[in-house]
C-alpha cells in the first residue's frame, strides 16, 4: 500500500511541475492527443503503460 501512495505521489509531483512550469505546453501536447485517432491514441498508451512497467521493474531490480 505504501509503494502505491509513493508511485501516486510522485506522478502528481511529476505532473503539477509540468503543469506549473509549461501551461502552455501542456495545453499543445493536449491538443495533439485530442487530434489524434483512438488507435494511435490507444498505441500511445499502451507503449507508455509498458515503458512504465519496465522503468517499475528495473527499479525493483536494481533495489534487490
Amino acid at each position: 500500500m505504501i509503494w502505491l501512495l509513493l508511485g501516486l505521489g510522485l506522478v502528481l509531483v511529476i505532473e503539477g511541475l509540468a503543469l506549473a512550469l509549461a501551461p502552455s505546453r501542456i495545453r499543445a501536447v493536449l491538443e495533439f492527443l485530442a487530434s489524434l485517432p483512438p488507435d494511435r491514441a490507444r498505441l500511445i498508451g499502451l507503449l507508455a503503460m509498458a515503458l512504465g512497467t519496465g522503468l517499475v521493474a528495473l527499479a525493483f531490480h536494481l533495489l534487490a
